[in-house]
């Protein structure tokens, strides 16, 4: 990262830069950082400065507590400012509801894209499951239990048990504890799991919300309904992509969308 801006309340958010053209601002999800996003930014930065960065609790950002939503959407806000004061977002998975929600804020944002914000208004059960998951996330990272957090969200993911345990095994599975506290960061941006339809509802600027037509149907189903709550939303459905979409599928769609 070869840059940092200074979030409201002091904290440090490490962020870089690549194309040229409007400014669109790349947003992970859980257990991801920037360079989770940085493919996408490839074929993205063809007809747009593309900003990656690391949200806060996670790679070369800092962090304060105690946290909230609200000081996320800050560190976008400063990004924004940075960037030249106005920009387009984007947002993968919970990544996803946090762009909404920074939206949602006014913030100046030209135009907002998603993909597959995992609510889970279609899936049976969804809003108990998220329910449950947050009081156990809770208690996991409460009690300094950082594996077993992370052993909860991947089950969350639909991840199998052996493969969950094969992961604990593998050289990968330090990295995964050290930022294991910001999932309780993405369970907050995600709420109750469910739409926020009356939220949304206040988003003037156009949004896109795209899905994987390999993904479970209650994910494009979620993402159906963020483009219908808000008062300028499409959606698309991307044949053979599932939540780990390619992006050399998922760039040049965001690029005809924010660059026209």
């Amino acid at each position: 990262m070869d840059k940092k801006t200074i979030s409201a309340d002091g904290t440090p958010i490490a962020h870089e830069s690549t194309g040229e053209g409007p400014a669109v601002i790349l947003v992970s999800g859980a257990m991801s950082t920037s360079g989770t996003v940085a493919p996408l930014a490839v074929p993205l930065s063809e007809r747009c400065r593309v900003v990656v960065y690391d949200r806060r609790g996670r790679g070369e950002s800092g962090d304060t507590a105690p946290y909230s939503v609200e000081r996320e959407v800050e560190d976008l806000a400063a990004l924004i400012e940075a960037v030249g004061g106005e920009a387009a977002l984007c947002g993968i998975s919970s990544g996803g509801a946090l762009v909404l929600e920074a939206a949602a804020s006014g913030l100046p944002v030209r135009q907002a894209a998603v993909y597959e914000v995992p609510f889970a208004d279609a899936l049976e059960g969804g809003a108990a499951l998220y329910a449950e998951y947050t009081a156990d996330l809770t208690e996991a990272l409460g009690q300094g239990r950082r594996g077993d957090a992370v052993e909860l969200f991947l089950r969350l993911t639909g991840m199998a048990e052996q493969t969950i345990q094969g992961a604990r095994q593998s050289p990968m599975w330090a990295g995964m504890e050290a930022i294991a506290p910001s999932l309780a960061y993405d369970d907050a941006v995600m709420g109750d799991g469910l739409v926020p339809r009356a939220r949304l509802a206040s988003i003037t600027v156009p949004v896109l919300a795209v899905a994987g037509g390999a993904s479970p149907s209650w994910m494009r189903e979620g993402n159906r309904a963020i483009a219908q709550s808000v008062s300028e939303g499409t959606f698309r459905s991307l044949e053979g992509q599932t939540h780990m979409v390619e992006p050399a599928v998922l760039g040049p769609v965001l690029a005809e969308f924010f660059a026209g």
